[in-house]
């Protein structure tokens, strides 16, 4: 008897153990994907003729790779902040202009990998164009990168001007030699938009708005898009020229991290 318990009491065991390694095994339920609150847009939806050059989206960025949570190219904005860049668009083409958005809604995901690629301070690929005269140890101090940003609420847009009739963007092929973005204009990564006087996403005090530095045709252009904007609700954050939040913010306190993707739009009017 004592001999069959044991056996028994070995088969239950092994069973046991089975059945905790199976469970292992199986595949956790997968967490339904956040969606966008109700009043979060589509750009395009609002006004198809703004320019989209989504860089998370691309190689062609500070990271040097698709940044997490960018899954299309596309511009989701909160309603009142799109609105108001369709009334801009409006003034600006009768002026011979159209707005380029860079970047729009950014999920927390992104700035997680922003936060995760500033850390890493062996990966230089991308700095001779981004940031050829910051030390990348100094990128969380100088501010150039941070654990939150305002871009996670919804109603912050990056952006500049192109003068119409557009012309294609020369794509970028990673590898390819770089250019500090505050080089002449001719020698930079040719962009179709206007001269700025850097180009996006340069970490540097040219970016500065109204650095003295940057004057004549640059200026200019500065302030056009400023002004216009500013008349409608945004405001710029004066360390980059391209950076607008619309004013007073949908959700001010709020960081969401639903994906980049129309399907986090699904079911909006």
């Amino acid at each position: 008897m004592t001999r069959l318990s044991t056996a028994v009491r070995g088969l239950v065991t092994a069973l046991a153990a089975l059945l905790t390694a199976t469970a292992a095994a199986a595949p956790a339920r997968a967490e339904p994907e956040p969606r966008a609150p109700e009043d979060f847009v589509a750009l395009n939806s609002v006004d198809p003729t703004i320019i989209q050059e989504m860089r998370y989206f691309t190689p062609h960025n500070f990271v040097g790779e698709r940044v997490d949570g960018y899954r299309q190219p596309l511009c989701i904005l909160t309603r009142p902040a799109a609105e108001a860049l369709h009334t801009a668009q409006r003034a600006l083409l009768r002026r011979g202009y159209s707005l380029k958005v860079y970047d729009c809604y950014r999920p927390q995901r992104a700035v997680d990998h922003f936060v995760r690629w500033a850390k890493d301070l062996d990966d230089q690929a991308m700095k001779a164009e981004f940031y050829p005269d910051v030390d990348k140890t100094r990128l969380f101090a100088d501010g150039y990168i941070a654990e939150k940003s305002g871009h996670s609420r919804g109603s912050t847009v990056d952006l500049t001007l192109v003068e119409l009739p557009a012309r294609p963007t020369r794509p970028y092929h990673p590898g390819q030699p770089l250019t500090p973005c505050f080089a002449p204009q001719d020698e930079r990564f040719p962009d179709n938009s206007v001269d700025m006087g850097t180009g996006y996403d340069c970490f540097d005090t040219l970016s500065h708005t109204l650095d003295p530095r940057v004057q004549g045709q640059q200026r200019a252009h500065r302030l056009l898009l400023k002004n216009t904007l500013e008349d409608l609700g945004y405001v710029n954050l004066a360390e980059e020229w391209w950076h607008y939040t619309f004013k007073p913010e949908a959700y001010p306190d709020t960081y969401f991290d639903f994906p980049v993707s129309r399907r986090a739009l699904t079911g909006h009017h």
